[in-house]
């Protein structure tokens, strides 16, 4: 068996960790789809920006 590199470590713990968020999204109440672990999160400026925009 091969060893691991860092990256291929790294992106298994995001992915496994945006997956954990997700299923306690679910046990809260939250709709969530199975596709939602692929679609990356907004970068912080953009969520910043639509809710400077909406409270206008």
């Amino acid at each position: 068996m091969s060893e691991l590199t860092f990256e291929q470590k790294q992106d298994h713990y995001h992915k496994i960790r945006r997956s954990n968020y997700l299923a306690s999204l679910r046990l809260e109440g939250f709709d969530t789809q199975p596709t939602d672990v692929d679609k990356p999160l907004p970068t912080r400026e953009d969520v910043l920006a639509k809710y400077r925009n909406t409270s206008s």
